[in-house]
């Protein structure tokens, strides 16, 4: 059997650091799939798009070359050849990445690619994002749903960006983060929320170390 972990939660709530970290720990493959959308965004906004443009964005996503590479199981990124790992974190793509994902045409055709990706191989994948339990994955064999205060999710956001050298008002970004929450829970397609057989995990207080063991408890029980 071919091992396949959801990892689904708002922004920041910690799901990306924590499927690295378990695929790590169990020598799995680590698919995030918030890349792929920000990868899109990245190409919309540098071929002068508007972002709200549905029609353009899903002709977009349906014709460009987004592949993910995995080195040492660690994810890279590329869009058309080129590796665009680092750039998809700037703070443009981040001001218009849930406006890019809420589009129905993106979401299906990342979601068409995301799923091949998912069962390319017998080594078994850590999946994280914001539909993996319920439109990507939704027979996954574990389902973990992570959740967060919206403080602590903010405060963890201004800590990322401050270790890549930006600096952000904690208050700004306080109602950046509650933002993507309404765009990402409210849009007609695919909208976040934790699929009815998800563990739900509140992350507040926990070390990365614990949340994962706690999947890993999951992962025992099947």
């Amino acid at each position: 059997m071919t091992l396949r972990v959801a990892i689904d939660g708002p922004v920041a709530s910690g799901k990306t650091v924590v499927g690295r970290a378990l695929a790590r720990r169990m020598a799995m493959r680590f698919m995030d799939t918030g890349t792929m959308y920000r990868a899109v965004t990245l190409a919309a906004l540098g071929r002068g798009l508007d972002t709200v443009d549905g029609d353009a964005l899903t002709d977009l996503a349906r014709t460009l070359d987004v592949t993910l590479g995995f080195e040492e199981g660690e994810q890279r990124i590329m869009v058309d050849g080129a590796d665009v790992t680092d750039e998809i974190r700037s703070r443009d793509v981040e001001a218009h990445v849930s406006a890019v994902s809420a589009v129905s045409g993106v979401r299906r055709a990342l979601v068409d690619q995301q799923r091949r990706i998912a069962g390319a191989d017998d080594s078994g994948i850590v999946v994280a994002g914001r539909d993996i339990g319920t439109v990507v994955l939704p027979d996954a064999e574990v389902k973990a749903y992570l959740e967060a205060s919206l403080a602590v999710r903010a405060r963890r956001r201004h800590d990322e960006l401050r270790r890549r050298g930006e600096r952000r008002d904690l208050s700004a970004l306080t109602e950046d983060v509650s933002m993507r929450d309404k765009i990402d829970s409210e849009r007609a397609d695919s909208p976040l929320r934790p699929a009815v057989d998800a563990a739900i995990i509140d992350t507040d207080g926990l070390r990365i170390d614990q949340v994962v063991t706690k999947i890993q408890d999951l992962i025992g029980r099947i």
